[in-house]
């Protein structure tokens, strides 16, 4: 069932013909398409170690979309708050689902970005997982 902030004649009648539908809100002062596609847009943080990259297509796989693009640079501030280089998962301007690496569950003490350039922070890969929420998954390409 739709929030009552997000109900509208069109959902209504969707939930009462027993149509399956995902809705998303957003910002009501986006009135192109192009803005409006930015609004709703769904986004992942996906944590892999340094040296290795991330495979696309494992990443799509694990959130269960049907494909995963990497955002532009010049995104990535307004929409995490971070620049690029100091992007941390912990405190982004709006949560994201996270998902992990499995590989890092092989160390006791994994590093990530602490938010700026310069700066990171060492924890328990357990500890980050818990506190993002994160899922685990096989997500680096061979």
């Amino acid at each position: 069932m739709a929030k009552k902030e997000a109900m509208s004649n069109a959902i209504r009648l969707l939930t009462g013909a027993g149509i399956p539908h995902e809705v998303r809100i957003y910002d009501p002062e986006a009135v192109d398409g192009l803005a409006v596609a930015n609004e709703v847009r769904e986004h992942f943080i996906f944590e892999v170690p340094v040296d290795r990259e991330l495979d696309l297509k494992k990443a799509a796989r694990a959130t269960g979309s049907k494909w995963i693009k990497l955002i532009p640079q010049k995104e990535l501030l307004p929409l995490t708050g971070y620049v690029h280089g100091g992007c941390s998962p912990i405190g982004l301007k709006k949560r994201m689902p996270c998902y992990m690496d499995e590989t890092a569950f092989l160390f006791p003490t994994i590093f990530v970005s602490g938010g700026r350039r310069g700066l990171q922070v060492g924890l328990s890969p357990n500890d980050l997982k818990g506190f993002l929420g994160a899922a685990v998954a096989d997500l680096l390409l061979l």
